[in-house]
């Protein structure tokens, strides 16, 4: 997003008078920056905030959660998440699935969250909202924080005061934020690419969607002979990132980047190309040859 973007976002922001105010406090803030929050179980408005929800899912929130309740990563979008387009060319997004009939939480209990420890990245920013913002003729993607204030939430009015950094870290938000930032650079781009790159084909899309929220349908074809005779990855290297879900993920994106946008950080085997090219014309010819003549 761009800061052209952000000024249109602010310009769209609804007028604070009464009787409508909007959520979103359009005062940007770094991580220096102060605010006054708290959020406990004595609070009166306690689980208030989950009982109405609309979550878009990072990859690393489907990670950390399909750990969590020992499923792969297929049972666990199938059971717990609903797709929808993130952008007009249909790129695929998830949202957490509520209950039944309700726009509470599906994992919402009486005594609160009960998967809290892996809550995904957006519980653990409320009350703020964050934005990746890349400066005109820049490369590098800065973030930049807003409060966010509803009604309900008496979090506000809790007398202690810390900084953004301070909050982040107290939600552990930078261990997700570091594993999804490959990610997000891939959505970034393709955002502010737009029509330079046009629609993906359903091929990219396909990747896509396994890069993001299939980790172990990614690694089983890491560890595949199509993989192997194009990449050019040390025994060693393949163990490392077998082993950790964490580094498999961050190379899937790093492997995204590659197919989509060319951005060469994989080593490829020398003779890969010509022998695309080779199994391409043999699959050509033979083609040819069940044409009717």
């Amino acid at each position: 997003m761009s800061v052209e973007d952000l000024e249109k976002i602010k310009e769209s922001i609804p007028d604070q008078s009464p009787p409508y105010q909007s959520p979103v406090v359009p005062i940007e803030l770094d991580l220096d920056s102060e605010i006054q929050f708290h959020c406990h179980k004595n609070i009166s408005c306690f689980n208030a905030c989950c009982k109405n929800i609309d979550i878009t899912l990072t990859p690393y929130d489907i990670v950390r959660l399909k750990r969590r309740l020992n499923m792969t990563s297929s049972q666990w979008v199938n059971q717990f998440t609903v797709p929808f387009p993130m952008d007009a060319h249909e790129m695929p997004g998830l949202k957490l699935i509520t209950k039944r009939g309700s726009s509470a939480c599906v994992f919402l209990r009486e005594q609160g969250c009960s998967v809290y420890e892996d809550r995904p990245v957006a519980c653990r920013y409320y009350a703020l909202g964050s934005m990746g913002v890349r400066k005109q003729g820049g490369s590098k993607v800065e973030d930049i924080y807003f409060v966010v204030k509803e009604d309900h939430c008496k979090g506000h009015d809790e007398p202690r005061k810390l900084t953004v950094r301070e909050y982040l870290e107290e939600q552990g938000i930078f261990e997700y934020d570091e594993n999804n930032r490959h990610w997000r650079d891939i959505v970034l781009k393709k955002r502010s690419s737009g029509p330079t790159i046009g629609k993906p084909s359903s091929r990219s899309l396909q990747l896509f969607d396994m890069c993001s929220y299939d980790i172990d349908n990614f690694r089983a074809f890491f560890n595949s002979k199509g993989f192997d005779q194009v990449f050019d990855l040390s025994e060693q290297q393949k163990k490392s990132l077998t082993d950790d879900e964490d580094k498999l993920f961050q190379f899937s994106c790093r492997f995204l980047k590659q197919v989509l946008f060319g951005e060469l950080s994989i080593p490829v085997k020398s003779d890969a190309r010509e022998k695309r090219r080779e199994k391409h014309l043999a699959k050509r010819e033979n083609t040819l040859r069940r044409v009717p003549r």
